[in-house]
């Protein structure tokens, strides 16, 4: 089972060492890890997915809770949740491939940010099966170079509303249901 988790953090030097470190000594692996701060300057937000089952997740929050710099932590998978992923990718792109590679673009709700003679670099963000779906397209092209923020996810509504919902996704064919 995937697991998405939300961890608010004191803003200070060392703790996603600490918390990477404490993870990987018990054999945890993070499939994605995105660290930034909040509204609040001396905080961050670490958003980390994770797979195993729910005794795994527990395991990993309770030794989680344990830091001192950790604030909370939140299964946030188990609510209604906003979840994107950030891509740059670099494809091989002639002046005979560049219409293809721009339409695919504009499908995906992406943008050309970079153009050169062989190449052309593009910025998606979407919903993990959104940016790996654009991925596998563009790969007839040739990828030349990939690079991905992690998920960044926050709960949907507010604290009091958990199951207000709003159609603010730009996913083009791959919206929300």
């Amino acid at each position: 089972m995937r697991h998405v988790l939300s961890a608010l953090v004191q803003n200070v030097p060392g703790v996603l060492s600490h918390i990477s470190g404490m993870l990987a000594s018990r054999g945890y692996n993070i499939d994605s890890l995105a660290v930034g701060e909040t509204e609040t300057p001396h905080l961050s937000r670490m958003t980390f997915v994770v797979v195993g089952d729910d005794r795994v997740f527990e395991q990993i929050r309770k030794q989680l809770e344990k830091i001192v710099t950790v604030v909370r932590v939140d299964d946030i998978s188990s609510q209604n949740f906003v979840e994107r992923d950030l891509m740059l990718i670099k494809v091989a792109a002639g002046r005979g491939q560049r219409s293809e590679v721009r339409e695919l673009t504009d499908i995906f709700r992406g943008r050309i940010v970079d153009v050169a003679a062989d190449m052309v670099m593009i910025e998606i963000s979407g919903q993990e099966r959104k940016v790996e779906a654009f991925v596998e397209m563009m790969r007839p092209f040739g990828i030349i170079e990939l690079v991905r923020t992690g998920r960044i996810a926050m709960v949907r509504g507010s604290n009091h509303n958990q199951g207000h919902y709003e159609d603010d996704d730009d996913e083009g064919p791959f919206e929300h249901p």
